[in-house]
């Protein structure tokens, strides 16, 4: 398959360690997304000095990139005092995985704070009373949490593009739990790149297409999974009315990564496939 751009897929596509699916993988793929995790109830899987060396000879024998998902969803410490377990462990596997130059780090803002807020917003109006309606108060609340949301989003996202040393090199992933243009003013102030992840848009049942042109310049990397009951499926679930405009865009558009992110052999089989046979289809139109 003939494309612009490169064609990535998990490092969790056999029940096996990283670099076992990494090896298997490279003959298939352009870039591998490291999915790491690093935490006390499941452990961690961050590699050693020893698979990192291991995983770049793999990389150079097959020109093959990696793009790196940090484990926890970044944020600040309480009030923004202390810093986060979430930076620290961020911080480490940005060390830790730095000899492999990492096309991208794929890093997702913590949510749950205008996530939680996002239930309020079904507000029954009640009758003037005389002074400043419910209303208007209900939403300079929520304006203000958003402020400082954003606000604390943006110096959390400053501290890992230090630790990156490249800026471009971050990515901000959109989430399924909330709004994706809360993150316009965090990517106002700080020069990071974007990850769309497509599926996410169709979880929500959101057109994808005008985030995509609205930030082609700045997109680094984009995730590319279909939807049934839940997200992270295969491509075959996904009708080609909604994949077709997307993979018409990313052949004009998009010259990183675009990630395959499905969690299985059988899943990344079908979806090749039905990325193949989207490409086709598109350069079929234009004839």
């Amino acid at each position: 398959m003939q494309v612009p751009f490169r064609v990535g897929t998990t490092s969790y596509i056999w029940p096996d360690d990283i670099l076992p699916n990494v090896v298997q993988l490279a003959p298939l793929v352009d870039d591998v997304e490291l999915v790491l995790f690093e935490s006390d109830e499941y452990g961690s899987n961050l590699p050693s000095e020893a698979v990192i060396a291991e995983l770049r000879q793999v990389a150079r024998a097959h020109d093959l990139t990696m793009t790196v998902h940090l484990p926890l969803d970044l944020r600040l410490g309480d009030e923004g005092v202390a810093r986060d377990v979430s930076l620290e462990k961020a911080r480490m596997v940005i060390e830790r995985t730095r000899a492999l130059a990492p096309f991208a780090y794929i890093v997702h803002l913590d949510g749950k704070a205008i996530e939680a807020r996002g239930g309020e917003r079904a507000w029954r109006p009640r009758p003037y009373d005389g002074h400043r309606s419910r209303q208007a108060t209900d939403e300079e609340e929520e304006a203000a949490m958003l402020g400082k949301w954003q606000a604390q989003a943006a110096r959390s996202l400053e501290q890992v593009t230090g630790w990156a040393g490249d800026a471009s090199r971050v990515c901000v992933e959109n989430l399924e739990n909330y709004d994706p243009a809360a993150l316009v003013p965090v990517l106002e102030s700080v020069p990071a790149s974007l990850c769309v992840d497509v599926g996410h848009f169709w979880l929500q049942g959101r057109d994808p297409l005008p985030h995509l042109r609205q930030w082609q310049a700045r997109t680094r990397v984009v995730h590319l999974h279909g939807v049934g009951e839940r997200d992270h499926q295969s491509l075959a679930n996904v009708a080609p009315d909604a994949l077709d405009p997307v993979v018409e865009h990313l052949l004009g558009n998009m010259r990183g990564v675009v990630t395959l992110e499905v969690f299985g052999v059988g899943d990344l089989d079908s979806s090749l496939s039905g990325l193949e046979a989207a490409v086709e289809r598109c350069r079929k139109t234009k004839r």
